[in-house]
């Protein structure tokens, strides 16, 4: 069977109740279909009118009853503020693979008054309460996640999505807060150590810096291309080539001694590794490239500096007050080995360079990071889309 594009949107409830990392979890660890596009949206009253319509055309959902709930759902929920003029957020999930459209609908599931139970994505995160007086009738609708149940009704919603992308999908000046209190946004980034196949670990990551207590207000599947790893990394460099010295030393003083047969003094020892300490920082620094590009500039062909590597990760824009202490303080020390329990690196990481997150360490650095994984190298959902649709 072909590759087929599937879609899931992640409801407003869902993404403020921060479920919205259990729930990625479970679509890539259960279907095993891959996260190819991801997507913020704040809808605009046209986009939940039309996307409500798209919900009740047959063959989007295999039930007329939760066509009808989703549909008036979307409307209430999906469109701005009548009063405040107000939007609400919402992330669009597109999933590529084998049978993607069926897989990813039966691990959404769908939600039923009569059935309870946690095998599902609808039957943990949503709910459906009907009327004891009058069965049938419902009370309370929130499913959690919005899904199709063919690949026509995929490709419906798809082309509507993709029809309203029209900027970055970072929803700045969409959240509210109370007065006097400031937000900061900060830029994590989930690596490739996460996504090596389908597993719910970039999820999981998610589910951590929930902790933070802030807003997810961008999110976009990154292929780094090499050059702009070594652009992003690119201050790392030269604290790679003068400040390990000490490093090397211990490395390399053992061989040194042995094959000279007696012991080196300290000041020569310093020197060694103070000599051989740039070599060693460009190795270093080769090797973070590699990791998250899939190749090092050595390694490209001409013309290939700026191609999408082959390594994926996972982009991650974060609004809040002190936002970027609270997601460094979840993200944990560079070294997993230090970092506290609790923390992203400590649970998942494995060592400096393979330790499962990056996390913008100062204002500035948000500027720069954005400007590069998000300003100049847009999100290729609607690519995606429109290649298939």
């Amino acid at each position: 069977m072909a590759d087929q594009l599937a879609y899931a949107v992640i409801t407003p409830y869902s993404l403020v109740k921060s479920r919205t990392g259990g729930i990625i979890s479970r679509f890539v660890a259960r279907s095993g279909i891959r996260l190819a596009a991801a997507r913020m949206f704040a809808p605009s009253l046209e986009l939940a009118q039309e996307y409500a319509k798209v919900l009740q055309m047959p063959g989007h959902s295999s039930s007329e009853f939760i066509s009808k709930l989703s549909s008036e759902y979307v409307l209430k929920n999906f469109s701005p503020n009548p009063v405040t003029g107000k939007k609400n957020r919402v992330m669009v999930l597109l999933f590529q693979g084998e049978d993607a459209v069926n897989k990813i609908r039966q691990v959404a599931g769908e939600l039923s008054s009569d059935r309870y139970g946690g095998e599902t994505i609808s039957g943990t995160y949503g709910d459906l309460v009907c009327d004891v007086i009058t069965p049938g009738k419902p009370v309370y609708f929130e499913p959690a996640v919005l899904v199709a149940s063919t690949e026509e009704g995929a490709a419906s919603a798809i082309r509507l999505w993709s029809k309203y992308y029209a900027d970055s999908g970072v929803l700045t000046n969409v959240e509210t807060y109370p007065e006097g209190v400031q937000p900061q946004v900060t830029l994590a980034m989930i690596k490739p150590d996460n996504f090596r196949f389908p597993m719910g670990r970039p999820g999981n990551v998610i589910d951590f810096f929930s902790q933070a207590g802030l807003s997810i207000i961008g999110i976009k599947v990154q292929r780094m291309s090499t050059a702009q790893a070594v652009e992003f990394y690119g201050p790392v460099l030269e604290v790679l080539r003068t400040k390990l010295g000490m490093q090397v030393s211990e490395m390399v003083r053992p061989a040194i001694e042995k094959t000279l047969g007696s012991a080196l003094d300290e000041e020569t020892a310093r020197k060694v590794g103070d000599l051989l300490c740039p070599t060693y920082g460009e190795k270093q620094f080769e090797n973070i490239v590699r990791f998250m590009s899939g190749r090092s500039q050595a390694e490209c062909e001409p013309g290939e500096l700026n191609k999408p590597g082959t390594e994926e990760s996972l982009v991650l824009i974060y609004e809040g007050p002190d936002a970027i202490a609270r997601i460094r303080k979840a993200l944990g020390p560079t070294d997993p080995s230090k970092a506290p329990p609790g923390s992203i690196r400590r649970e998942f990481g494995s060592n400096v360079m393979v330790n499962a997150a990056h996390a913008s360490d100062s204002e500035e650095s948000v500027k720069r990071e954005m400007e590069i994984l998000i300003h100049k190298a847009p999100n290729d959902f609607k690519e995606l889309c429109d290649r298939f649709y």
